[in-house]
């Protein structure tokens, strides 16, 4: 017997939600809310944000869920203030200090170790946090007061700049790659200074291609329902930063049977790109029907599909 399929309900809708996440409830915190209050069953996430951390969550509904892979990879940038001296378990303000120590550092000493995070191409990846050992999740050993394993992940930090020192505390902006533990670069930096620090505020200024200037407060959303369908961007319009297509019939119906479409190399025209180029497809009557990426099939460039979206029960 297959598999019921739940459902659904009638307010759902099928696109992304720009969220300003408010500091101190949980990522999971704030998409049950969504759910539970504005009856949208079928939620995911783009790259969840730590409770004390604010700023861009990316919430996708319905069928916006099956876009997460693509839009949870893009480049995060951030705004933040940490405090030299102090270091906790959680290597944020919210965990148990672990050490106090004098700080004998000048400004340009910290000015120079927040530069110093663009060199860095790896991190350890912090003991609370929702990276996995055995299918438990790491925070869950650490609060049992169990060993957790050391994790080392790459990164790729493109941009840094040091934006105020007023010492104990130190601000900064940073983007970086998506899963880069924003604490674990500033304990990092208290490591190399010798005095310790602790990351004591954040803000997600952006998750490509989306910023903070787009986003929602969580309290006017849940208290405005009746404007909710509206807030939501459509399906088609949550990859602005890929190309569009939208097709004839007869080349839908070769996408729909799962036919690679020739790249053409003429810009501006119908399916143009290079090798490497990514497209959503839509549908004659402009709903998308594919996400695809250019790709070399018998050595002649062609756009591979990555997701279909026309079966979309």
């Amino acid at each position: 017997m297959g598999r019921r399929q739940k459902k659904r309900s009638p307010e759902q809708r099928d696109g992304l939600l720009i969220l300003n996440k408010p500091s101190g409830p949980t990522s999971t915190g704030c998409l049950n809310d969504i759910k539970h209050q504005l009856k949208q069953y079928k939620i995911g996430h783009g790259g969840t944000l730590d409770p004390m951390a604010q700023g861009v969550l990316l919430v996708l509904l319905g069928h916006g869920t099956k876009l997460a892979p693509y839009l949870s990879g893009g480049t995060k940038t951030y705004s933040g203030t940490f405090r030299l001296g102090i270091t906790t378990d959680t290597l944020d303000i919210q965990g148990e200090v672990t050490k106090e120590t004098p700080v004998d550092v000048t400004v340009e000493d910290v000015k120079r170790e927040i530069l110093y995070w663009k060199e860095l191409t790896e991190q350890e990846v912090p003991a609370y946090s929702a990276a996995k050992h055995k299918g438990k999740p790491l925070y869950a050993l650490a609060r049992e007061g169990k060993e957790t394993p050391v994790k080392i992940k790459p990164i790729v930090i493109s941009h840094v700049e040091a934006l105020d020192v007023q010492m104990p505390e130190a601000s900064f902006r940073v983007s970086c790659s998506a899963g880069t533990y924003i604490r674990s670069l500033v304990h990092s930096l208290g490591t190399r200074m010798g005095c310790g620090a602790t990351l004591i505020s954040l803000v997600r200024e952006s998750s490509e291609p989306f910023r903070l200037d787009q986003a929602l407060d969580l309290e006017d959303v849940l208290e405005n329902p009746d404007s909710f369908p509206d807030r939501v961007t459509p399906l088609k319009d949550t990859l602005p930063h890929w190309s569009r297509y939208q097709l004839t019939e007869p080349l839908a119906g070769l996408v729909k049977n799962g036919a690679w479409l020739p790249v053409n190399d003429q810009p501006g025209e119908l399916l143009a790109g290079e090798l490497g180029d990514r497209a959503m497809l839509l549908d004659t009557d402009d709903t998308p029907l594919a996400l695809v990426e250019a790709k070399l099939q018998d050595n002649k460039p062609k756009w591979s599909i990555l997701r279909g979206l026309w079966n979309q029960d």
